[in-house]
């Protein structure tokens, strides 16, 4: 997310304050980047394409993208095992542990406007800086951690260090993009695919990593994502610029007053938290429906590295697809469908109760819609953002963006905790589920651009 976490996770890209200039048609098709090629069909064309996108990049947006790799990397090796290390080692309720996973999504995703806010006022630089320290402290916490308060502890400072790292890194990422799509450069939105592609690499190769490890033990996989996490921390010590031309620091009072009385940016925060909910049940749901038909949590690993390949494979054509044929109102309201489908799949097939790679059909069917959703919501909402905020206001807009989704995740995550161990018949948490992204379409707003 996200990713970088996800629900990133991840988390992905964000934009800044430059965004304020840009205009109203900025989100259009517009003239390919110098050096790019329209996908063509095959992966040849697809590759094609993404190397002249990022040939066409400056050294420091390279330098973020590879961020958000990294990033990805050393969270997805710990963060898909966690639920049942907590279930299991620990001992919690499941109630508990959807709590304690929807505080980790909240801590990062409903401090974003802090980290948001801070990386405005002192620069990228040692806002990341910090994020990274923490996130090491969190994770080798995480992998010592015997009690129900030590894991809490431990899971909220994972969640804020992200919450520190991840608005200044997307936020100078899209501010990058920005200026680029104002010189000439092509749009905006081929950078942060990218960045999201990254990221999704990340995701690719965690989990993988994580379910290597943990034939050791979980601690070993808290300790190696604390050891990925310090040779970031070392190379952007080393490489991150102290100051980054163009980045003029924010002071004064911010404008939060205006912002609550936003309602077409709040309706927006509300149907992008619903999408966050939905993820968060990789999870959450998921490693319970793995467990049950495969009577382990070893594929899990691999349903998350069909999530990050599709988004690694599909994410830059879908982008250029939904900006050829589809607004940013009618992108989301596909998305947040697919996901409702994800889970009426599951839901369909519960009742038949299929075990071994049968059983597993349904959930990897549920994790492919659930990721096309992410590929057309994600970049959609983001790049709304912008036309909603106050004018000298977006950072605060950017973080308040995944702050009020956090919260929507935190209520819901213990919700859906509860709901998973009330003993309903087995089809009617995954109707549930289904029915909520599918009330989100109407709260999305009614029109685009700017009032």
């Amino acid at each position: 997310m996200t990713q970088a976490d996800p629900p990133a996770p991840q988390a992905g890209p964000r934009t800044s304050e430059a965004t304020q200039s840009a205009p109203a048609h900025a989100h259009a098709p517009s003239a390919e980047p110098p050096g790019a090629a329209r996908p063509g069909s095959g992966l040849r064309g697809r590759f094609r394409f993404r190397f002249g996108v990022w040939r066409g990049l400056t050294p420091l947006l390279r330098l973020l993208i590879l961020t958000q790799l990294a990033f990805n990397v050393g969270f997805f090796a710990v963060l898909p095992f966690l639920a049942d290390h907590l279930g299991g080692a620990v001992g919690m309720a499941g109630w508990l542990v959807g709590l304690v996973l929807g505080l980790r999504t909240f801590s990062q995703q409903g401090l974003f406007v802090v980290g948001g806010a801070l990386a405005d006022r002192y620069g990228v630089r040692p806002v990341v800086l910090a994020g990274c320290v923490l996130r090491i402290a969190g994770f080798a916490w995480l992998g010592f951690a015997e009690r129900s308060w030590s894991v809490i502890g431990a899971v909220l400072l994972v969640g804020f260090a992200a919450a520190l790292f991840s608005p200044a890194v997307e936020s100078e990422v899209a501010r990058q993009a920005v200026a680029r799509e104002e010189a000439g450069g092509g749009p905006r939105t081929g950078v942060l695919a990218l960045f999201t592609v990254a990221g999704q690499a990340g995701a690719f190769v965690g989990p993988l990593l994580g379910a290597l490890l943990l034939a050791v033990d979980f601690r070993t996989v808290c300790l190696a994502g604390s050891v990925i996490f310090l040779l970031v921390l070392a190379g952007h010590w080393w490489l991150l610029p102290q100051h980054i031309p163009g980045r003029a620091p924010t002071r004064g009072p911010g404008g939060a007053r205006a912002l609550l009385r936003n309602r077409r940016f709040l309706a927006l925060c509300l149907a992008y938290g619903t999408y966050l909910l939905a993820y968060n049940q990789l999870y959450l749901a998921v490693p319970a429906e793995v467990e049950r038909a495969a009577g382990s949590q070893a594929p899990l690993a691999w349903l998350f590295a069909l999530s990050s390949l599709l988004v690694v494979t599909a994410q830059l054509p879908v982008t250029r697809w939904a900006a050829d044929r589809l607004g940013l109102r009618r992108s989301m309201a596909a998305g947040l469908v697919l996901l409702s489908a994800g889970f009426a799949v599951v839901a369909a097939a519960r009742p038949a109760a299929l075990t071994g790679a049968g059983g597993l059909v349904p959930v990897a069917g549920f994790t492919a819609l659930l990721t096309l959703g992410q590929m057309l919501i994600a970049p959609a909402a983001r790049a709304w953002v912008p036309d909603l905020a106050d004018p000298g206001r977006l950072g605060l807009y950017v973080g308040a963006l995944s702050s009020v989704s956090g919260l929507v995740v935190l209520a819901g995550s213990a919700a859906t905790g509860s709901l998973l161990d009330a003993g309903l018949p087995v089809a009617v948490p995954w109707l549930v589920l289904a029915a909520v992204p599918l009330a989100a379409t109407a709260l999305l707003p009614r029109r685009e651009g700017r009032p």
